[in-house]
């Protein structure tokens, strides 16, 4: 008898059920004129509830609305926006809204975007996230880095040790951003070594490898997968698996991205027990990358999963 293949969770909530709720909720439908027609319940009312919820916590809250602002139907940001002109999270929502529009739509769009960044900070003093949604803007214009740093300051200075914030900065200074190896290595080795027990900056290391192999792909140079066999590597790989994943610590909003990561490095580096200890956690949670960064990402992540 044939066993039935387990369907793969491939999908930007992660394991937040509530951002999937929502999502689901507002998705649109051909039977409605119009997102909410009919209802006198305003349709961006549960995306209120949501991140009124989520209050304080910085690090849910940017994957939250990260998500939102990408697929949510554009008429809700829009709705809320003009119906409640000074709330904070509508105002923060719009700015990653219009961040998200400016990287498709040119220079043109980029001032409007900044100036909502810098209204959704003045509103929400406290909050990270439009910092963070300042700095995704610099990055889609290419600011040079020097000028992008004081931005991110500003993030970390709100919540130190913000998982987003340290992995935004590392793509900036990404050979595939605007940055070098060596720039991108020394502050993922930095910030690792200063990192509290059971963060997962303790992972940046990892991600930076990660980030390397890309970039050897993209520009079709050779030994891409070499990496994997310095010795440095497989330190970095103990740190994050004794600092971070044996932690116990309390899993944070995008974990499941960085399990994904720490999988994919350990099978790079021929460590299959231990890929299988992280594996076991993430279950049916495949993130898109770095399994494209192989030739069959799906067929790959199920023959280890099921291993």
């Amino acid at each position: 008898m044939l066993r039935r293949r387990t369907a793969l969770l491939v999908r930007p909530e992660l394991d937040d059920q509530p951002l999937h709720l929502t999502l689901t909720q507002l998705r649109p439908t051909a039977q409605l004129h119009g997102l909410g027609a009919g209802t006198t319940r305003p349709v961006w009312e549960p995306v209120a509830e949501l991140l009124r919820g989520t209050g304080r916590d910085w690090d849910r809250r940017v994957h939250r609305i990260s998500v939102l602002a990408q697929h949510l139907p554009p008429a809700v940001c829009e709705r809320w926006a003009a119906d409640r002109p000074g709330d904070g999270d509508a105002l923060v929502l719009r700015a990653f809204v219009q961040v998200t529009r400016a990287a498709a739509e040119g220079r043109a769009a980029a001032g409007p975007a900044e100036q909502a960044c810098l209204r959704a900070a003045d509103v929400c003093t406290a909050d990270p996230t439009p910092w963070l949604a300042l700095l995704g803007l610099m990055r889609s214009f290419a600011v040079p880095v020097h000028d992008a740093v004081p931005v991110w300051s500003e993030a970390v200075s709100r919540a130190p040790w913000h998982r987003t914030a340290y992995h935004d900065l590392l793509r900036y200074l990404s050979p595939r951003g605007h940055g070098t190896v060596a720039a991108m290595l020394d502050f993922a080795r930095q910030s690792a070594a200063r990192s509290p027990y059971g963060s997962p900056v303790a992972l940046l290391p990892v991600a930076a490898r990660v980030e390397i192999v890309a970039h050897r792909l993209r520009q079709s140079a050779p030994g891409a997968g070499l990496l994997w066999n310095e010795p440095q590597v497989a330190e970095e790989i103990d740190t994050a698996l004794d600092q971070w994943f044996d932690s116990r610590a309390t899993p944070h909003a995008e974990a499941l991205i960085d399990l994904n990561v720490l999988a994919f490095a350990l099978i790079q580096a021929h460590r299959p027990a231990d890929a299988r200890r992280v594996l076991t956690r993430t279950g049916r949670h495949m993130t898109p990358h770095p399994w494209d960064l192989l030739p069959e990402p799906e067929r790959t992540f199920r023959y280890w999963s099921g291993r």
